[in-house]
């Protein structure tokens, strides 16, 4: 048994999660349930080119708020390897909430890392065959963030910000997730 599954926390964790998506959601609306489950995901980019450092990290989405909200967990480097720092300092250990929005057609999307500080808030919408999440992070730099490269078992996440030149988007992270088997 899981630790979570009982002792103080059990109550929250039983209100916060749901099995599915909620009924008032339509199926076609729903551009993230494909992603309930773990993943493991291979770091290419964090602020900098890392592909040479082989840094891995795992993500964990599930249904949340009476099935009106997907949420995951992004963690860099992964649990088994947070002692060990041969990350050179990297480290992401944070939540993103999606929560659909009938009144704009999309999602509206929080992501915060406390461990960097970090909040960004944007508006998703499926582009084709992408996932394009649209927004802003905390300071007002507007910020693009995509799935491509998607499959049942797979995608690619990417995310870009605005540089001050109003032109140029800087790559600020790019990661390539697999889907956890068993």
């Amino acid at each position: 048994m899981n630790a979570l599954d009982h002792g103080p926390a059990a109550g929250f964790h039983a209100a916060l999660a749901a099995p599915g998506r909620a009924a008032d959601i339509d199926a076609a609306d729903d551009l993230y349930g494909w992603l309930i489950g773990s993943w493991d995901m291979d770091v290419l980019h964090y602020r900098v080119d890392v592909r040479e450092r082989h840094l891995t990290g795992e993500i964990h989405f599930g249904w949340a708020l009476e099935g009106r909200a997907v949420q995951d967990v992004w963690i860099m480097p992964r649990r088994a390897d947070r002692g060990v720092r041969s990350d050179g300092g990297l480290d992401m250990y944070g939540t993103t909430l999606r929560v659909w929005d009938a009144s704009i057609e999309a999602w509206r999307v929080t992501y915060i890392n406390p461990s960097s500080g970090q909040r960004d808030e944007l508006i998703g919408r499926k582009i084709g065959r992408d996932i394009v999440q649209i927004g802003t992070h905390a300071n007002g730099t507007p910020i693009r963030w995509n799935f491509t490269d998607i499959t049942d078992d797979s995608f690619r996440w990417t995310g870009v910000a605005l540089a001050a030149d109003g032109v140029t988007w800087n790559l600020e992270g790019e990661f390539v997730a697999r889907r956890r088997r068993g």
